[in-house]
């Protein structure tokens, strides 16, 4: 029986699309089972248009903590039996309690060479073309408990250009990840991923 992952998503859920393209066209043998939202956005939109389950769980004002929250969404998750959880532009930060939890089976991608420019208070892009970098990227890593510190699954390269804008660098960027994040879902769904420490080894 194929892997059955979850897709959590915030924004347009572009690296989302490029999971269901790769599902598919049978070059990612994973059932995407469902994907949740926590408000609305178009990634909720692309997982309607393609007949896949979606939720939005809502943060309660005043009502959850962080824990709570993912409470409630580890409950829908463990319903449908989630193995693996696929981050794709989701605003929150968990908590300890599911990060544990779900130790070594969230996957996030990030838009830049880890450990240079983690986090996401500003733009990344806008960060890296201000350093004056010659090249940047993208990181896919399992999640722990701090912010894009986990370990690293695999990194991709893209060359910065004279004149690259923050528009042109993300359109680079995003289309690598785009090509990336499946063959890393697949390694996982393959058991072919081990953590040794900080590093992660893509077994033969």
């Amino acid at each position: 029986m194929p892997l059955r992952i979850a897709v959590l998503a915030s924004t347009r859920g572009t690296d989302l699309q490029a999971i269901i393209d790769a599902i598919e066209q049978k070059k990612l043998d994973v059932e995407l089972r469902i994907v949740v939202a926590n408000k609305e956005c178009y990634a909720v939109e692309r997982a309607r248009n393609h007949g896949i389950k979606k939720r939005i769980i809502l943060y309660k004002k005043g009502v959850d903590t962080r824990e709570i929250y993912d409470r409630r969404l580890a409950q829908v998750l463990d319903e449908e039996g989630v193995g693996l959880i696929v981050l794709v532009g989701w605003m929150r930060l968990f908590s300890p309690w599911f990060v544990q939890k779900y130790l070594n089976r969230i996957m996030n991608i990030h838009p830049s060479l880890l450990p240079s420019f983690p986090g996401m208070d500003r733009s990344v892009h806008e960060e890296v073309l201000e350093y004056g970098c010659k090249v940047t990227g993208c990181t896919i890593h399992f999640v722990d408990e701090g912010t894009d510190t986990g370990p690293i699954i695999m990194q991709g390269t893209v060359i910065i250009d004279d004149g690259e804008t923050v528009d042109t660098l993300k359109k680079k960027v995003q289309d690598l990840e785009m090509r990336l994040y499946p063959k890393a879902i697949q390694l996982f769904a393959d058991r072919r991923l081990k953590i040794v420490g900080r590093k992660v080894i893509v077994m033969e």
